[in-house]
């Protein structure tokens, strides 16, 4: 038995956990996930000790839920990206307004969207709807690979069952950030890397 086992539980205890405002572990196809409800996402950052000025990630279960936050200018292009590369590890950063930005991206006007590449979450996901999202470690520290290592950096928080999650592939998303029509910013590499697309590299600051 791994030490996660004892706070392992399944999809429908772990959306009472959400709705009644608390923080959750998840697996994704990439890093396992801290989840909240967006409303409830300050204490993320609380939890992992992380600057308000690093923006948490909106997780969730079909395009269309995600593209409802952004300007319309940047729904077509996003859209076309979304269908050839989600669920998968791509991170889409587009211009975005509502509470929602608020709530994941303080002050800010864009937000970061992705549908992961694991069945459980997105079942979890179809449930909850969106989810503020981010890697489980405290800031500055290595992320958690695997449901043990996320146990022993919040011992106090639930994981999604069942036991043993997916494998991840340990590698982080790729994020592109929109710039204006056809142009985009890489701003981190991972573990996909759309073709054909304009692609201003990342800053060097």
């Amino acid at each position: 038995m791994t030490a996660a086992s004892p706070l392992a539980t399944d999809s429908n205890a772990l959306l009472h956990q959400l709705r009644m405002g608390g923080a959750a572990m998840l697996p994704t196809d990439t890093l396992p996930a801290l989840a909240s409800l967006p409303e409830h996402a300050r204490q993320i950052w609380q939890l992992k000790r992380r600057p308000l000025r690093k923006p948490l990630i909106l997780m969730g279960a079909e395009p269309e839920s995600l593209l409802a936050h952004v300007a319309p200018e940047v729904r077509g292009e996003a859209a076309a990206l979304a269908s050839a590369h989600w669920p998968g590890a791509l991170t889409l950063v587009l211009p975005a307004s509502g509470p929602t930005v608020q709530h994941l991206h303080p002050g800010a006007a864009t937000l970061g969207l992705r549908i992961p590449d694991c069945a459980p979450t997105r079942h979890l996901l179809s449930l909850s709807g969106p989810l503020a999202t981010t890697s489980i470690n405290r800031s500055g520290e290595p992320a958690a690979q695997s449901a043990r290592e996320a146990t022993q950096c919040f011992p106090s928080l639930p994981l999604l069952g069942p036991l043993p999650w997916p494998e991840p592939s340990g590698q982080a998303s790729t994020v592109l950030a929109w710039l204006g029509p056809g142009r985009w910013q890489l701003l981190r590499q991972g573990a996909v890397m759309p073709k054909g697309l304009l692609l201003q590299p990342p800053c060097s600051g």
